[in-house]
This record gives C-alpha cells, structure tokens and sequence, in this order.
C-alpha cells in the first residue's frame, strides 16, 4: 500500500499532474459505424456492449476495427447476431446505469461490459465502485435477462503512455486493486465470464493519444472475448 502513502504525500502534485494531462490529452471520436444492426447467418443471437470509451471504440477508426467489429467477425461465423452497443466516452459506473435505465427491457443473449478506468480517475474507492458494479449487474439481469455477461477487466494503467510519473505508478496501483475486486466479485457467478486485460504493454499498440486501444489491442481484446465465451455460444446454439 506504498502508493496510498504516496498519494496522501504527493497529493497536490500528482493533482497538478491529473489537470494537465486533461488540459493537453489528444481527444479522439468515437469509432464511426453503426451501432445497432443484424448481421450473419444461422441461429439467432442478441449481442448488447456496455461501457466507456473503450467500448465505444475510441482509439479505432470504425467500429470494424474496435471490440464490435471483432465479436463480430466471429459471432456471425455461426449465428445472426442482432446487436446494440450503449456506450459513453467518460462514462463511469452510474452513469452508465442511468442510461441502462432508460432502455427498453428486451432479451440479450450475450451482454459485454467494459468499465472502471473513469471511476478511478474520478477517485472513487474500490469498495464503493465494486458496489456500483454489482447493481449494475443485477440492473442488466432485470432488464435484459441474459445468458452470459462478459466481465471485462480493468486494463493494466501503469502501462498508459499519457500518464506522467508519478501519477502514472500510483493510479497503474489502484486499477489492479479495481482488477482483484472485480475478479473476486464475479467469481462465484455462474453467468459471468471474466475476461483478464494483459495486454503487452508496448505504447506503439496504443492509439494516438497514448490511453486508449489501438486496433491491434482491439483485436487481440476481441480474441480473448471470444475466447472466454464460445462454449457459452455453442449451448445457446445447441439450445
């Protein structure tokens, strides 16, 4: 728990850090393309994303190339998949709940979540956040009864090109206390697959603005997505 000493010591430096990192940072768009649509053949599957700006696909051109475009590519190998991707560049935990809200409620088969990097930087503590996570699980059952919900862990921050030293340690520190509670959560829950983010952290992989994926992240993010659900998929198809 260095770091927690070290934030309490370094506190209005690592703020001046955090200001100008958002002053300077390059803003990119979300990935363009459409998000909702059908596509494929063979047995029907409801594809939902939930989550930040990864999962709208900043850092990529088109949603081709970002975490739709992957699960995709591969979903419709063997089944129509109808998708939606609701997702909000820095969005947290809550918000995205209040939007989850305001859908309709319709059956997803499949439900990927993605989220937790903007609750850190907006210092919320891990026990409040894990709370906020749980009711958002609870939320999309409610709504949208699924059969699997893909839990997306929390990318490895001390890696992030953007962030300075030593801002960069102390909140790489707390995404892997984010990480371990995440993964300690979901566990023991039967429709969770947890899906680890260790990607190789070279910063050419990232996109230009050193934070976000770059396709070659989503790709490789899609892979183990993938992976992590196709015996799911095939006993939605066998069903």
């Amino acid at each position: 728990m260095l770091d927690v000493v070290a934030r309490c010591a370094l506190s209005p430096y690592l703020a001046w850090q955090a200001y100008n990192v958002r002053k300077s940072a390059l803003k990119l768009p979300d990935a363009s393309g459409e998000r909702s649509g059908k596509r494929g053949t063979g047995p029907d599957l409801r594809l939902l994303i939930v989550g930040d700006s990864s999962a709208a696909g900043v850092g990529a051109s088109h949603q081709e190339e970002a975490l739709l475009g992957h699960m995709l590519r591969r979903l419709t190998q063997t089944n129509t998949v109808t998708w939606a991707v609701n997702a909000k560049t820095g969005s947290t935990t809550p918000e995205t709940m209040d939007r989850v809200r305001d859908m309709p409620s319709e059956k997803y088969d499949l439900i990927s979540v993605s989220l937790g990097v903007n609750d850190i930087t907006s210092l919320t503590p891990v026990h409040i956040w894990i709370r906020s996570y749980a009711e958002l699980l609870a939320l999309l059952e409610e709504k949208f009864a699924p059969d699997v919900l893909c839990i997306n862990g929390i990318p490895k921050m001390q890696y992030f090109p953007l962030l300075p030293q030593p801002l960069r340690w102390i909140v790489g520190a707390q995404a892997a206390r984010y990480d371990r509670a995440l993964r300690k959560m979901v566990q023991h829950r039967s429709n969770c697959r947890y899906v680890e983010l260790d990607f190789e952290p070279e910063p050419s992989l990232m996109s230009p603005d050193g934070y976000h994926p770059g396709p070659k992240i989503y790709a490789e993010w899609g892979r183990k997505v993938y992976r992590s659900i196709r015996n799911d998929v095939r006993q939605m198809t066998i069903n």
